[in-house]
């Protein structure tokens, strides 16, 4: 089992299915020659060829559009926007006809594209390369959203994304692409859409987080188990659809909830997992929900970019603070 890095875990879920399906296809913006602009994309041109891995112009509509085009004839593409800021002008065609095309036929015809692109901050790069965009997709009906924050969940949940029937917008956390290492076995098995992992079990306060921020969330972790503290840690990992009994067990077992996410306070998704708490487990809550994420700005890059994230820090400190209320 070899030791890779998250973005070289995308590779290997790429290429293993184009090998097994022949109607898997990439294409994107530089995917095929540059191997993508971080190189997810690597060698799949040489592998399968330009007729399974094009390059397309600079037009994020074009690209989703033709995805579902090709999606609603039979293939399985896999189209990449470059950065997660760039997805806008492609909302149109995931919003109105990809999510909707299982309804809009009664069933008689499905949508299985997976959109692939780089979302979060952490790399100094220029505005609009930046941005978590989970809670703009899930509220979308019809369309998943998966996020990894491991090269082993990258490559299982990718390749279970790429098998759906059904649209599937795959984040994949920037900062992690090659600070994530882990061991990936090349076995062509994925894992199930629609479940959270529990990293860590703990009996004190839940930790839930998803993408990029899972990375500060487990360094608080080991924070406060140092300081006796048992957090129980949950990696999300499908916004859509989401695990909610999972976290709401574990909130019934701790009494006390953490939401940590890079997107803005207003609307983020921290907000929903609040909301069914409050719904579903509210008698069983011994403090207030927590919720450590982005600041409601857009994020000032580069030079305060380490502060609009959240950090150890003040994940440490609302994790005290729900301990703290009784």
């Amino acid at each position: 089992m070899a030791e890779v890095t998250l973005v070289k875990a995308v590779n290997l879920a790429l290429a293993r299915a184009m090998e097994e399906d022949p109607d898997v296809l990439v294409l994107g913006q530089d995917v095929g020659v540059n191997g993508g602009v971080f190189r997810a994309t690597e060698g799949l041109l040489e592998r399968f060829g330009e007729r399974r891995v094009r390059d397309t112009p600079l037009a994020e509509l074009l690209i989703c559009g033709a995805s579902v085009g090709m999606a609603a004839q039979g293939l399985k593409p896999v189209c990449e926007i470059q950065f997660a800021g760039f997805i806008y002008p492609a909302l149109d065609q995931l919003a109105n006809h990809a999510s909707r095309l299982r309804t809009r036929t009664r069933g008689r015809m499905t949508c299985p594209l997976v959109l692939r692109t780089p979302a979060g901050g952490g790399i100094h790069a220029p505005e609009h390369h930046s941005e978590s965009i989970e809670a703009f997709l899930a509220h979308v009906p019809g369309l998943k959203c998966v996020t990894p924050s491991t090269p082993e969940r990258a490559y299982g949940l990718l390749l279970s994304a790429i098998r759906d029937p059904d649209p599937v917008v795959f984040l994949e956390p920037t900062r992690l692409y090659r600070l994530a290492k882990g061991p990936v076995e090349d076995d062509g098995r994925g894992l199930p859409l629609g479940r959270a992992f529990v990293e860590r079990e703990g009996a004190d306060v839940t930790l839930v987080s998803w993408g990029g921020a899972m990375w500060e969330s487990r360094a608080a972790a080991d924070r406060l188990e140092g300081e006796g503290a048992g957090v129980e840690l949950i990696d999300a990992a499908s916004i859509t659809p989401f695990d909610e009994d999972t976290v709401l067990g574990s909130v019934r077992r701790t009494g006390r909830l953490v939401v940590v996410h890079e997107a803005p306070y207003t609307g983020g998704f921290g907000a929903e997992v609040a909301a069914r708490v409050a719904e579903r487990a509210l008698d069983r809550l011994l403090a207030p929900v927590e919720r450590v994420t982005g600041f409601d700005t857009v994020m000032p890059l580069p030079k305060l970019e380490r502060d609009y994230l959240p950090g150890v820090e003040r994940i440490a400190a609302a994790l005290r603070r729900a301990l703290a209320s009784d």
